[in-house]
């Protein structure tokens, strides 16, 4: 069928590594003070747009109260600006080609017809979601917190699709590509490299995003879904993938999308880390949905705290939330755990007495015995990547 078409419309490094903290640099909370645009996108609430070609929108954080984050408040986070928007299924198709015993032509028809079908719920984040809390900047969008989601993906394991390609012996990596384009043609394509012995089970091909249709700004027909990494890799409208026997040199793989290789993976501004590696693993964290920032509250009624928090699958052990500005802390209450790799829910009741201002912190902590540092405790990067500080809301009771 045919699509229709969319568009008219800090710094704290590590003592051991460079010595004592300096006044330069600082990391704080991200931006947390973006409205809502009164522009609607196709397919999608009102959020926070960053840009509108590429499109790049961010959720609000009272979107962040819920596992699964509905279609239509998902954030959108594309890198280049021409994404072909009338799509015909009959001629869509991914192409399987390279080290493969048998070149592939694969329609959604074809992924659904010809392999089992498999459901992953799973947390996507932008490497840089939060980067607004790093000082001096980094390049890239000063996201808030809001560029981040949770969804139960349905399609086909990538794994099964190339052992339907038959992979050679020489068989070592696969590049992957979308069909988005740069204006121009010497500009590279967005292409992203996954390491073949490295590719589990539950990275799947997804046609389906909570029960419907991916949406268009989200990649529709079809993305790759990798659990537990940022979603840098998540190729959206994907259309090639190559198997080849060696590493092939692009991009937004050997010049985008990398941190520090040190133990903090921090550096300084005028002092680049010369050894970086790829974007991939989450780190733990939470954050607050509600209340908003701002809010009124009245002063002897119940409130309830909610949020999510989630990391690399290792699953969320406890959430924290502090009164006191983390002085100590109390229990939050989890909810059911969905997956490993998905937004667990927590909730904390409190009946605040006094008159003034309150603030809220939440820490999450994982069965792997992580948790959240305070958010001027996060080292720096050149590219604001990986931000998990502890999260805050500050209200005013009345």
């Amino acid at each position: 069928m045919q699509r229709r078409e969319f568009f008219k419309i800090s710094f704290a490094a590590s003592a051991a590594l460079f010595g004592s903290k300096s006044s330069a640099f600082a990391t704080s909370k991200p931006i947390d003070t973006q409205k809502v645009s009164p522009v609607l996108f196709p397919e999608k609430k009102p959020l926070i747009v960053h840009s509108d070609r590429p499109p790049l929108l961010e959720a609000p954080r009272t979107t962040f109260t819920r596992a699964i984050t509905p279609n239509d408040e998902f954030f959108v986070r594309w890198h280049m600006p021409i994404i072909p928007t009338p799509i015909n299924m009959d001629t869509y198709y991914i192409h399987i080609h390279g080290e493969v015993e048998k070149r592939l032509y694969l329609r959604v028809a074809d992924l659904k017809k010809d392999f089992k079908p498999v459901e992953v719920t799973a947390v996507m984040q932008c490497g840089g979601n939060s980067r607004s809390a790093f000082h001096p900047s980094t390049s890239g969008i000063q996201w808030g917190s809001g560029a981040m989601a949770c969804a139960t993906f349905k399609g086909v394991r990538l794994k099964d699709v190339l052992a339907k390609a038959g992979l050679k012996n020489s068989a070592e990596w696969i590049s992957l590509n979308g069909d988005d384009k740069a204006v121009m043609a010497k500009i590279e394509s967005f292409k992203r490299e996954l390491k073949i012995d490295e590719i589990s089970d539950d990275t799947i091909i997804a046609y389906e995003m909570n029960g419907r249709e991916i949406p268009f700004l989200n990649g529709y027909p079809v993305r790759l879904v990798i659990p537990g990494l940022y979603a840098d890799s998540w190729v959206k409208q994907l259309s090639d993938i190559y198997v080849t026997k060696e590493y092939q040199p692009y991009f937004f793989m050997d010049v985008a999308y990398r941190i520090p290789d040190n133990e903090c993976e921090c550096e300084e501004p005028n002092n680049l880390a010369k050894k970086t590696k790829p974007l991939e693993e989450m780190n733990v964290k939470s954050y607050i949905g509600y209340p908003d920032n701002q809010m009124q509250i009245q002063s002897g009624t119940n409130l309830r705290v909610k949020g999510v928090a989630f990391d690399e699958g290792y699953g969320i052990k406890n959430v924290f939330i502090s009164l006191d500005m983390g002085k100590t802390w109390q229990q939050a209450t989890l909810g059911k755990e969905l997956s490993k790799y998905a937004f667990r829910e927590f909730s904390y009741n409190l009946k605040p007495m006094k008159k003034g201002t309150l603030t809220i912190m939440a820490k999450a902590v994982n069965n792997k015995g992580e948790e959240q540092p305070f958010a001027h405790d996060i080292p720096w990067n050149h590219g604001g990547y990986k931000y998990n500080g502890i999260d805050s809301v500050t209200v005013e009771v009345v």
